[in-house]
Formats: C-alpha cells, structure tokens, sequence
C-alpha cells in the first residue's frame, strides 16, 4: 500500500468517526440537569441519575441546584435539554419555597421557550399551579382515592397499567394527574387499578412536561428499606418509557 494511499485511508476513518460515536451513542447528546437540594432527597437525586445514564450514552447529566457548581438560572438552563425535578420529603409547601422565586422562575422560563420538564413525585406536586405553574391544575395524592389500595403514607408498590401494559412500581404518598384531553399535547401513559392518572405527558407553552405520581427510577435498595420483595420490581423498564416521551 502506497503511502498516499494510506493518509486516504486514515483521513476516511477519522471522519467517520463521529457518525460512528454517534450510533454508538444512540443519537446526538442529551443534556440533563437534575436538581439536587433541599427541595428533594439525595437518594432521590442519585436515583434518578443512575436511571437516565443507564438509559443511554448519549443522557449527559449534570447536578443543578442552590448548593451545586451549578446553580439554577435562565442562563444555566439554557445549556440544557431536560430538567429533572425528583422525588422529595411530605412538606411540599417547604420544598417550594426552598427553591426561590428566581429558581422557580428561571425553570418555567426554560419549558416555555422548549425546554422538558420531568417531574417525580414531589417533581410532579412541584409542577402544578401552585408551583411551578406548569400545569393548569393543584395535584392531590391518591392516597385515599376511591378504589386506591394504598390508604397511608407508608412506601408500597401498586399496580398500574403503563404504556398499555401491566406492571407495578413503587410508590411513596405520589398523586393522581388530572386528563387534559382537550389540550393540544395532552398524553395518558399511565393509570392505576383505579382509572386514575398515575403518569401523563403535558404541554406548556413550547414546552414538553411530563410527570409521574409514582416512581419508576426507584433501585433495589428501595424496596429492600420498604421490605418489599425485588420480584416486585417493574418488568418493564418504566423510566426510560418516561424518557421516550419527552421526545428528546
């Protein structure tokens, strides 16, 4: 092989190579911000993490908040695809106001203009009309719904009927999601035995949100704390179902 001949050859591979990383990454790069703070809890915060870079190279995930390297704010989140609210304590009142109106401002900005918005548990109370305003409605737990098996606070596994399909998550005190049907945007992805939303997509203004009552990114290690069985677990794997559609 002539030397010319051989320069051809390696300037055709290094071009190839970012269509290659990128097949191998599943597409061009997703930038996650996930809040982490006083607002959730940090085996919340970690979960969540875990999940979304399980769920594929391409999810590049950086921590956001107050005591962060990277604070929360219409410039911040401009560098981002998808900002993820997790799950947290009972006192959502305190969890909001741990936030900020600048914080809180600064995310709804960020959806408006096209940003996602993925909401868990607390993510999810935290979105409604007396939080971010991400959605037209005040969230309500389902504990204590009619036909709802769960009637305390106490963790638990429920059965939902997700994507089409039969499964079971964890739950922890989540709500129930009212339908916005006659909303452009509007999505049910999932529900409890019940008939109740447990999982639905939204728009806001350019944006996409979706949220979750309860938890698909919950780890073994939950379960085990709950004394829950692992078989137990969700078959499917839920949380990258959550991910596809926000349609990033």
């Amino acid at each position: 092989m002539t030397l010319l001949r051989m320069l051809w050859l390696a300037l055709m591979l290094v071009g190839a190579m970012p269509a290659a990383m990128a097949g191998a990454t599943g597409g061009k790069p997703v930038r996650v911000a996930v809040y982490r703070g006083p607002a959730a809890c940090d085996a919340c915060s970690a979960a969540v993490r875990r999940a979304i870079e399980e769920a594929g190279a391409r999810y590049q995930v950086d921590y956001v908040g107050p005591g962060e390297r990277i604070d929360i704010s219409e410039a911040s989140l401009a560098r981002y695809d998808l900002y993820v609210q997790p799950g947290g304590g009972q006192d959502i009142p305190a969890a909001f106001h741990s936030l900020g109106n600048a914080r809180v401002d600064a995310v709804r900005r960020f959806v408006a203009r096209g940003g996602r918005y993925l909401g868990l548990c607390m993510g999810a109370y935290l979105a409604d009309a007396g939080g971010f305003g991400l959605v037209g409605q005040e969230l309500d737990s389902e504990v204590g719904r009619p036909g709802f098996p769960v009637k305390t606070i106490d963790d638990a596994v429920v059965a939902v009927r997700w994507a089409g399909h039969a499964d079971r998550v964890f739950y922890q005190d989540g709500p129930y999601l009212r339908a916005e049907s006659d909303e452009a945007g509007f999505r049910a992805i999932a529900a409890y035995e019940n008939g109740d939303l447990a999982a639905a997509r939204y728009a806001f203004e350019d944006g996409i949100v979706v949220l979750s009552g309860p938890h698909p990114e919950a780890e073994p290690s939950w379960f085990e704390a709950a004394g829950i069985p692992l078989e137990q677990m969700p078959r499917q794997d839920l949380f990258k179902d959550l991910l596809d559609q926000l349609a990033l």
